[in-house]
């Protein structure tokens, strides 16, 4: 199982060359009162600005501004906190591991469940990606308890670049909002078919990368 502050960290992410050295200039100007503890708390309320703000876009899409603004907070909140905690050596890897990850579960569901309370998503559409999504994330998780290996991205895709597109994508709903509101198949709109691809998607890798991950742990006798 191993100690979790010996667990090897990947995360070679398309963003990665911008992002890290970004939160280094972060974490060293950041004010005495702004704790690790702090950032989590920031990253959590900008979570609740997105579900908020995606709810109201059933009044006017503008609130999407709302939301994009909330995607950029929790990526300050979410990602600066651990490295903030490391920059002022203060880490503390099982207590930040737990609340970094309870805190994950909690933003991923707000903003899954937030665009399916949107007109842009159905509510089951958006329930199922969600249990697509927590299924790849239990992957990760027991990957990490079993090998020593955490990994946060797929490909070269990771939290920071999914903020990145879903922020493109609610600008192009901003700009276009009667495409992505019209029916393109029977009670389905765009991102209903879109939901459900990517649903289906992150089922499949979880199947494919459980099972290949079982069969070679079984081949080495562990």
């Amino acid at each position: 199982m191993g100690d979790i502050a010996k667990h090897k960290r990947e995360h070679d992410m398309l963003l990665g060359f911008l992002e890290r050295p970004a939160l280094q200039w972060l974490a060293a100007r950041m004010p005495a009162w702004v704790t690790p503890d702090v950032l989590t708390g920031i990253g959590v309320a900008a979570s609740v600005m997105i579900f908020v703000g995606y709810w109201l876009t059933n009044a006017s899409a503008w609130w999407l501004l709302l939301v994009n603004a909330g995607f950029v907070i929790n990526w300050f909140g979410d990602s600066l906190d651990g490295t903030l905690a490391r920059y002022r050596k203060i880490e503390r890897p099982k207590f930040g591991f737990y609340i970094d990850h309870t805190v994950d579960a909690v933003a991923e569901f707000l903003t899954i469940i937030g665009i399916g309370l949107s007109p842009y998503l159905r509510l089951d559409v958006a329930a199922f990606a969600l249990v697509g999504y927590l299924l790849m994330s239990v992957h990760v998780y027991i990957r990490t308890a079993v090998e020593g290996v955490f990994k946060i991205s797929y490909g070269r895709f990771g939290p920071t670049e999914m903020r990145v597109i879903i922020m493109l994508v609610n600008t192009a709903i901003l700009l276009f909002e009667p495409f992505f509101l019209r029916e393109v198949a029977p009670g389905l709109k765009p991102f209903d078919l879109v939901g459900i691809v990517l649903a289906v998607a992150m089922g499949a890798v979880f199947v494919g990368a459980s099972w290949t991950h079982a069969v070679r742990l079984a081949k080495e006798g562990k």
